[in-house]
C-alpha cells in the first residue's frame, strides 16, 4: 500500500480535477507491477497496474480508493469490471469513495463476484493525500489552501508596498511546487495592481506541464488586460461583481480570460457563490495567494480548509502592511488556530502549516 501510496502522490501534479490514485500488483507474495492515474481523462490506476502485470489470476491489488464502476457518462473502463476479468483474487482498498456514483457500490461489485475485499489499510495517508479530492465530492467545494509569507512581526510587504521578496528561494520553490498540482490560483486585484504576477508554475524556476487556472477577484475592474497573469499559457478566470463596467469586461474576455459574474458583499464578492460556481465546474484544489483581504475573507468566512504560512526572519515594524486583513479575534479564545500543525525548517524561513477545522471531513 505504502507503494501505491507513493503512486498516487506523484500523479498528483499530472491530474486536475480528478482523483489522484496508485495501484500495485503483488502475486505469490512478489511486486510485479505499479500504476497511476493519468492525466487529461487517461487511463485509471488500476487499469495501469493490471496491464502492466500480464497474467494476475489470484494476484492481490492494492489501491488507495474504491474501484469506480459503471455509472452514466462514465469514459473510462470501470475499474472494477477490469479487476474480476482480469482474475485478481484479493483487493486492498485503503477508502472508500465518497463520489455518489460509486460510493460503496465498488467494493460491492468485487465481493458479489467472489473477490476478497479489504478496507482501510493506509486510509489515514490516503485521507491525508485526497482531501481535496474528498472535500469536493461530499460538498460540491473546491478544497481551500491559505498561503500567506510574512515577516516576523506578521507583516507581507514594508511600508512601501515592496515585499520581494520576504521569503528566500527555497520556500518559493516550495510554493511552485504547489502551484504545480492544484487546480487553481486565486488572488485578489490587489496583487495584481501591485505585484504584477504571472501566476504560472514554475518548480525548479521551469513551467510546469499542468498549469493552474489563474482566479483574479476584481468586483471593481482594476486589472489592466495588459496584466502578465493574461500574457501566460494556461487558462485565466477573472471574477467580478454583475455591476462592473461592460467596456472593461470586453476588454479582459479580448485579453483571453473568461469572465464570471457573481454577487457582490461588503469585501467585495461573495465567495460562497464563487466557490460554489468553480466547484460545479470542477475545480478539486484552490492555492489562494492573497492578498490580505481576501485571505481574510477566505478566512473568517470559513472558507479556507488549510494554511501555508511561510514566516521570515525579518521584522518590518508596525506601518508595514498586514499578511491578513479583516480577520479579528477579540480574545484568545476566539482565535482562529489550526489543527494538527506541522513546522518545517525551509532555510532561511519557517513554514508553518495546518488545518482550519472549517470542513468537518478532516
Amino acid at each position: 500500500m505504502q507503494l501505491a501510496l507513493d503512486a498516487a502522490r506523484k500523479a498528483r501534479a499530472r491530474t486536475a480535477m480528478t482523483a489522484w490514485v496508485g495501484a500495485v500488483v503483488v502475486k505469490d507474495g512478489t511486486f510485479v507491477s505499479v500504476g497511476a492515474t493519468q492525466p487529461d481523462g487517461g487511463a485509471h490506476a488500476e487499469a495501469i497496474a493490471l496491464a502492466a502485470a500480464g497474467d494476475v489470476a489470484g494476484a492481490h491489488l492494492y489501491t488507495t480508493l474504491e474501484p469506480c464502476v459503471p455509472f452514466e457518462g462514465k469514459r473510462n473502463r470501470p475499474c472494477a469490471d477490469a479487476i474480476i476479468a482480469a482474475g485478481v483474487g484479493r483487493v486492498v482498498i485503503a477508502l472508500q469513495d465518497p463520489d455518489a456514483n460509486v460510493s460503496g457500490r465498488g467494493i460491492e461489485l468485487l465481493r458479489s463476484a467472489g473477490l476478497k475485499v479489504e478496507l482501510g489499510d493506509g486510509a489515514e495517508q490516503a485521507l491525508e493525500l485526497l482531501r481535496p479530492y474528498i472535500k469536493h465530492r461530499v460538498t460540491g467545494l473546491p478544497y481551500v489552501i491559505a498561503k500567506f509569507a510574512a515577516s516576523l512581526d506578521g507583516r507581507s510587504a514594508s511600508a512601501s508596498g515592496d515585499s520581494k521578496w520576504i521569503t528566500g528561494e527555497a520556500a518559493r520553490d516550495l510554493a511552485h511546487r504547489q502551484r504545480a498540482w492544484v487546480d487553481g490560483v486565486m488572488v485578489g486585484s490587489s496583487t495584481v495592481l501591485v505585484d504584477d504576477p504571472a501566476l504560472t508554475a514554475r518548480p525548479g524556476g521551469a513551467l510546469a506541464e499542468k498549469q493552474p487556472v489563474r482566479i483574479v477577484l476584481d468586483s471593481r475592474g482594476r486589472v489592466s488586460p495588459g496584466a502578465q497573469v493574461f500574457a501566460q499559457p494556461g487558462r485565466v478566470i477573472v471574477a467580478t461583481a454583475y455591476e462592473a463596467a461592460a467596456e472593461w469586461k470586453r476588454a479582459i474576455a479580448g485579453a483571453g480570460a473568461q469572465v464570471l459574474e457573481c454577487e457582490g458583499d461588503e469585501h467585495g464578492l461573495n465567495l460562497d457563490q464563487l466557490l460554489a460556481t468553480l466547484g460545479q465546474r470542477g475545480m478539486i484544489s484552490i492555492w489562494a495567494e492573497g492578498g490580505a483581504t481576501l485571505l481574510g475573507s477566505l478566512l473568517d468566512g470559513g472558507h479556507a480548509d488549510e494554511v501555508w504560512a511561510f514566516i521570515a526572519p525579518v521584522i518590518l515594524g508596525q506601518d508595514a502592511l498586514p499578511a491578513v486583513a479583516g480577520l479579528t479575534a477579540p480574545t484568545m479564545a476566539e482565535a482562529l488556530r489550526l489543527s494538527k500543525p506541522v513546522a518545517e525548517l525551509v532555510p532561511p524561513d519557517v513554514l508553518i502549516r495546518g488545518y482550519t477545522g472549517s470542513w468537518a471531513g478532516r
